[in-house]
């Protein structure tokens, strides 16, 4: 997804928005760019393809002035990495600038009627037509008042555009005046004494302000120095409430870690303890998750779970699956979110649907719980982000609080929404048939969890030797049985998200069902292995890719050292029950994944191709 920031005030704005491009770098770009209005009827527009840093370098060597600004980094849609495709876009007067995150599906066809009346374009992209389209309506407008015009002209182009979009635009006629709208992709105002700021994600404006609001689709919103107004594409007052970010701008940076995903591996232990916090009430040996909106009653009711989510997040969701079933015996299903949108799922008034998101904004998700939400199907947000969308539009939910997560690749977030499922399954176990010494022993494992991480983290020495040995493998393929199959899944999605190494997770049962034509030399196999109810099973499908040449690597249960008779690349985590070992087997493979791809000289935190939060389908 792409990055906005905005800034209107009494300071120079290119610092601001620089810093701010700098905070938004982990959710994925190509180009950057940035536009100031220095009150002289013009905008300077600087913008290159590339890191910020050509950026920076070309704004310190250009020094432009100016205390109002808009600014972006772009992920490309339409048009190649370039310059002239990089944001800021220009109408035909040259005085609009306009950025935008999203996609304008019609733009083509807005594009030839632009054409046909006169209109050049020095871009490929879908962004310039928008700008083109507002800056028509501006220049066609009797609106005396410069501020309105700009507003108005903006709502009249929204009117005829069919897609998804965050806007940020200004006007050389309008001085001291930023509009802004969203429909799909998150917008958030930054509130601050006398100046104001705009922003794709309240990362990149932390470090200025923690007083913020979230901007709901068909919001317009019109920045000065001195005030914001935000209205509804109808001209209607919008409704909305100031809400205070939970984390600090230290927090969002590396401190004394090489990359922000080692940096948020180590956080695990803590990220967890604050998943739990509150949340566990041992006298009753129960759950509590007053986010639900939801009475005993009502979750008693509940006869059927449907758990969505994407990528990382849908693994989450298929170890959710096995966990709530074995405590609570409750039927559950997990639905990729992309497709659930365009299925027509069977539901009734009992199932009540879950989705996972880290952000909140993922369309898909968004999309998934919309679509349960109009066939009546009560829809619960598990999310990270607060004042997401999903945590705005959802019948209740719980948020994971694992703090700001900078890497494109999940990991702390994934844990946490292991814990929430987990909670989640004791919450409805305890309800039908767990007691109340279940559950308090549950708690017991569960406070535990954090430390057994920490021990896990000590290992890191010899996680690095063998991802050093195996770096340079063609591919790789992890295996796992029950619940640590989506956690093969997500070792091969981290491995191949950052190391740029193919790499797929199958379950350990499948690998004679035609996997195990791909094992060979060069092919190494993770098994995740712990020491459950079928470990034997593991253990005969290891035996299997040794005899024919496969190197191994295992994660196991301390005290299984009979592993090491086979590979000596045995990893080891404490013992623990086995619904709960996923929040101990995933940890070596992020580690494993982290350092094979530091000796492949791969950008960890910010991949090829990847974003971090994904708001176009």
């Amino acid at each position: 997804m792409c990055g906005i920031v905005g800034y209107i005030g009494k300071r120079q704005a290119s610092p601001i928005l620089l810093d701010g491009l700098r905070r938004l770098e982990y959710r994925g770009y190509d180009s950057a760019g940035i536009a100031l209005l220095n009150g002289s009827d013009s905008v300077n527009i600087i913008k290159r393809a590339g890191r910020i840093e050509n950026l920076r370098q070309a704004v310190a060597d250009l020094a432009p002035t100016g205390e109002t600004g808009i600014s972006h980094t772009r992920w490309a849609t339409h048009g190649a990495a370039t310059d002239e495709n990089a944001h800021p876009h220009r109408d035909q007067s040259g005085k609009l600038v306009l950025v935008h995150n999203g996609v304008i599906e019609n733009y083509q066809t807005l594009r030839d009627q632009l054409l046909a009346q006169g209109d050049t374009f020095e871009s490929q992209t879908d962004t310039e037509v928008l700008a083109h389209l507002v800056g028509r309506y501006f220049d066609a407008s009797d609106e005396k008042d410069g501020a309105a015009r700009l507003r108005l002209a903006l709502q009249a182009a929204l009117a005829k555009v069919k897609g998804t979009y965050g806007i940020a635009a200004m006007h050389a006629s309008v001085p001291g005046v930023i509009v802004g709208a969203r429909l799909g992709s998150p917008l958030v105002v930054g509130l601050g004494d006398g100046e104001h700021f705009l922003a794709s994600d309240v990362s990149a404006i932390v470090a200025h302000t923690r007083d913020v609001v979230y901007l709901n689709d068909h919001d317009i919103v019109s920045l000065t120095e001195a005030r914001y107004d935000v209205t509804s594409m109808d001209g209607g007052i919008a409704q909305v409430k100031v809400s205070r970010v939970e984390f600090t701008a230290d927090d969002a940076e590396k401190g004394e870690y090489p990359h922000f995903m080692l940096k948020e591996i180590f956080e695990q232990p803590n990220s967890l303890r604050n998943a739990m916090r509150g949340r566990l009430l041992r006298d009753d040996g129960v759950a509590i998750l007053g986010g639900l909106n939801m009475t005993p009653q009502e979750l008693r009711g509940i006869d059927r779970i449907i758990l969505s989510g994407c990528g990382t997040a849908f693994h989450a969701a298929m170890v959710g699956e096995y966990v709530i079933e074995t405590l609570a015996r409750v039927p559950t299903e997990v639905e990729i979110a992309s497709e659930f949108r365009y299925r027509n799922v069977p539901a009734d008034k009992n199932t009540l649907q879950f989705v996972l998101s880290q952000s909140g904004e993922t369309i898909d998700t968004l999309a998934a719980m919309r679509e349960a939400r109009r066939k009546g199907i009560k829809c619960l947000g598990i999310v990270n982000s607060v004042g997401s969308t999903i945590a705005r539009e959802s019948d209740g939910g719980c948020y994971i609080h694992a703090g700001p997560e900078i890497g494109v690749a999940a990991t702390k977030t994934f844990t946490s929404q292991v814990m929430i499922m987990t909670l989640l399954g004791m919450l409805f176990g305890r309800i039908h048939h767990l007691s109340s010494a279940d559950g308090m022993e549950m708690i017991d494992e569960l406070e535990a969890i954090p430390d057994k991480i920490a021990s896990i983290l000590t290992q890191t020495d010899r996680i690095k030797a063998i991802a050093e040995k195996h770096a340079h493998a063609e591919g790789m393929l992890f295996m796992g049985r029950q619940a640590n199959y989506p956690v093969a899944l997500e070792g091969a999605l981290k491995m191949k998200e950052i190391s740029y190494i193919y790499a797929s997770g199958h379950p350990s049962a499948e690998l004679k069902h035609g996997v195990i034509a791909l094992v060979k030399p060069d092919m190494p196999s993770v098994f995740i292995a712990p020491d459950d109810a079928v470990f034997d099973k593991n253990v005969s499908n290891i035996e299997e890719v040794l005899a024919r040449k496969g190197p191994v690597i295992c994660v196991t249960t301390e005290g299984r050292t009979e592993l090491e008779r086979l590979t000596e690349d045995v990893i080891y985590i404490p013992d623990c029950p086995s619904y709960l070992s996923p929040l101990l087997t995933v940890i070596p493979l992020q580690l494993l994944s982290y350092y094979t791809a530091v000796a492949r000289g791969c950008d960890v935190d910010k991949p090829r191709n990847l974003a971090k939060s994904v708001t176009v389908e």
